[in-house]
């Protein structure tokens, strides 16, 4: 029997669930690979955006049946909504069994204050000019799916991945000072409001920072995504500490694992929530 490792505060974000650069089968290696006592959905996990009825394929499928489970199995679950996902704002406060859906929340960790939300309220470009942000967004799908194939290219010829985007972020003097601002903003926010750490997604840049200004400190955190970095954020024995998928080399966890009999109408009925009270 494989030993899950144990973890009290699992966070992950953008996963984009139902776009082309999701990379839901390394996701389902990570959640098979522990036991936490609360996951945190921290946005962006469907993508509503760019979803079609002609792309849903069954590893996606596969991780809403594996977050389910793992609710069943006495995980706490919450979503936390983010742009992507907006349409579930309308639920916001709303519980079904251990999983809730909320567009913020605030733990207490071994004494210390942890605010945790999407980040999408502080991007000036989504609140202001929705259409263009979507249209970016078709873009960064488009820019994944072409490094997708590059990367098979790449890896067929024995030579490492490359990422494009990483690549395009760290060469323009813009998406850095935006980057930074975003650090800036949210950490100066979460020191006047009196938090030890802040918990981002949103920018799908993994980092743990510790912020100061005149006021205090605190700590920022930013979960990554699971597009181009397969990151996620674990707190265990009073620490954070950033999981990456890319360098861990031990787990032996496999994606479909539990799952891989199923077929597609299985995995549709397994997640398919029926309301007892109708007949």
């Amino acid at each position: 029997m494989k030993l899950k490792r144990k973890v009290e505060v699992a966070v992950i974000s953008d996963v984009h669930l139902g776009a082309y650069g999701c990379r839901a089968k390394e996701l389902l290696t990570y959640l098979n690979s522990i036991d936490p006592k609360t996951l945190v959905l921290n946005g962006d996990i469907m993508d509503v955006w760019q979803f079609s009825k002609h792309y849903f394929p069954k590893s996606h499928l596969k991780v809403i049946k594996k977050l389910i489970d793992m609710a069943s199995d006495g995980v706490e679950v919450i979503y936390i909504t983010g742009n992507h996902d907006e349409m579930l704002r309308k639920f916001s406060g709303t519980s079904i069994g251990n999983i809730s859906i909320v567009d913020k929340v605030a733990l207490e960790l071994d004494g210390k204050k942890a605010w945790i939300f999407h980040g999408d309220v502080f991007d000036m470009s989504i609140q202001n000019a929705k259409w263009l942000a979507k249209l970016g967004g078709y873009g960064y799908d488009l820019l994944i799916v072409l490094n997708g194939l590059i990367n098979w290219c790449l890896e067929k010829t024995g030579r490492e991945r490359y990422s494009l985007s990483k690549k395009i972020k760290n060469s323009v003097k813009s998406a850095l000072k935006y980057i930074n601002d975003f650090e800036n903003v949210v950490s100066d926010l979460a020191i006047e409001k009196g938090y030890d750490y802040v918990i981002c997604g949103h920018i799908h840049q993994p980092n743990m920072l510790l912020k100061e200004n005149k006021l205090g400190k605190t700590m920022y955190l930013n979960s990554g995504d699971w597009v181009e970095n397969y990151t996620a954020l674990e707190y265990q024995f009073k620490r954070w500490k950033i999981y990456n998928y890319q360098q861990d080399k031990l787990t032996p966890f496999f994606g479909d694992e539990d799952l891989k009999d199923l077929d597609i109408n299985a995995l549709i009925a397994a997640i398919t929530i029926i309301d007892p009270k109708i007949k």
